[in-house]
Formats: C-alpha cells, structure tokens, sequence
C-alpha cells in the first residue's frame, strides 16, 4: 500500500477528520425557493378543485417538483405528453393529493441539496492552496505551480487535446502544471456504501486508470472509504488499487511538495 493511502487511512480515522473535511466540502444550506403569488394561488385552487392535470401542470412551472419521480423530466420537457398518458397522471396525483397543499408548497421550497454544491465547493479550497488558476495560454507556458482557470468544458478539452485523455465519461475536477508536469485529478466525498456513491468512487478510478496520459493522475477521495471493513471501497484500495495515487484531500499539498 502506499503511503498516500496509508496517510489517508490514518488521518480518516484520527481525530477532527471530519471536522478538517468540512473546509474542503463546505455545506452551505441553500436559500428557500421562492413561490410567485399567482403561482401560489393557481396550485392552491387546481389543488382544492381537484384538477390533476391542472395542479401536476403548475407545478411543472416551478424549479423543484414536489416529489421525486423518474417520469417528471419527460413531463417537464414535453408538456403535451400531459394529455396523452392518464395512468400516469393518475399515479402522480394520487401521491399529491396524499401529501396535501401545505406539504407540496413546503417541498417545491426546499433548497438544492447540499451534495449537488460539492464539486464547487472544493474547487473554491483549491484556490487555499494559493497557487494561482491561469488562463489556458498562460497556463501552458507556466514553469511554477498553477492551475488551469476555468469550468468543467475547459478542463476536458485541454485533458484530451493536451493530455491525451480518451473516453472521458466524467469531468476532472482540476488541472495542474508544476514546471514541466501536469497533474489531473478527480474529487469525491463518499458519505455511505452502495448504489450511487459506488459509481462515484469507480468514475475517479477509471481516471486514474486511464492509459497513455500525460499526466500524474490522482484520485482525491474522501469519506468511509478510509475506515476498514468488509466493504468493495476499502478491499479494492488495500488490494488492487494500493499502489495507485489514492489520497485525502487534506494530503493534496504535501502530495504537490514531493512532486
């Protein structure tokens, strides 16, 4: 195992781990949304009328719909397909008109949740680590330590036209120049086992694990991973991935001295 990951594992485990983690991922809870009056009043009526197309069509207006439901999207989309599949707006209402008016207005409320703001959240620590981001020209001929300005499309086209990155699924979360040495990384905070969080781990993975770049690769991972047990996280980076560049956050610039 190498000691990026023997580091992380002990400080995971130690101490204020979380408690230092949270300048990287800071949460920062969301305003309320807002609800227009007339679009206040108009759910409130089609809601007392029982008019289900009317209430699932007002709500369709605002940004955060009441429950959670893979067909939304495709309403949302494409409105007329309101009016052509009753089984669906049936099954749809039938779950508004359980949770009632006040609960539907207190849910199309609720702000973004907190795991969506993650990957910009750390973007922002990066900029603690007070190396500067550079524009891409000015990146390029850099010959200290920087950054490469920008978002998620201006990262993957220099990784691919630069780097030679090839099937790139998922966006890289930064991109580094110390003198004639790029480092591309990926970053994630894993909060529990299973399902989606199994996903995240394996895209950094496969970036890590991408062949013929120019580049150091890292896998910034953090969270439950670190903790031992019989879970696929920690077995794959004590085993197969152990010499991989697998590392906290909170490692990240010593990780960038020894470079």
């Amino acid at each position: 195992m190498n000691k990026w990951i023997q580091k992380s594992i002990k400080l995971s485990n130690s101490t204020g781990y979380l408690d230092e983690l949270f300048e990287v991922y800071l949460i920062e809870l969301g305003n309320i949304r807002g609800i227009p009056n007339n679009i206040q009043n108009e759910i409130k009526e089609a809601f007392e009328t029982g008019n289900k197309v009317d209430l699932i069509t007002k709500l369709l207006k605002l940004p955060k719909f009441p429950i959670d439901d893979p067909y939304i999207a495709s309403l949302r989309r494409h409105p007329s397909l309101l009016s052509k599949n009753p089984e669906t707006i049936e099954r749809i209402s039938r779950e508004l008109f359980a949770l009632g008016v006040t609960s539907i207005l207190e849910l199309v409320r609720k702000p973004k949740a907190p795991s969506r703001q993650l990957s910009h959240s750390f973007r922002n620590w990066l900029k603690t680590l007070n190396y500067p981001f550079l524009k891409e020209d000015d990146f390029r001929e850099n010959n200290d330590i920087a950054f490469l300005d920008g978002g998620d499309k201006k990262l993957e086209k220099f990784a691919i036209d630069e780097l030679n990155v090839k099937n790139l699924k998922k966006g890289i979360d930064f991109l580094l120049k110390i003198k004639n040495k790029y480092v591309l990384g990926e970053a994630k905070f894993l909060t529990d086992f299973g399902g989606h969080q199994n996903a995240q781990f394996n895209d950094a993975i496969a970036t890590i694990k991408s062949k013929s770049v120019k580049a150091v690769k890292i896998a910034i991972l953090d969270g439950i991973l670190y903790i031992k047990g019989n879970n696929k996280m920690y077995k794959d980076i004590s085993g197969k991935l152990k010499k991989e560049n697998i590392m906290s956050a909170l490692v990240l610039r010593e990780f960038l001295y020894q470079l």
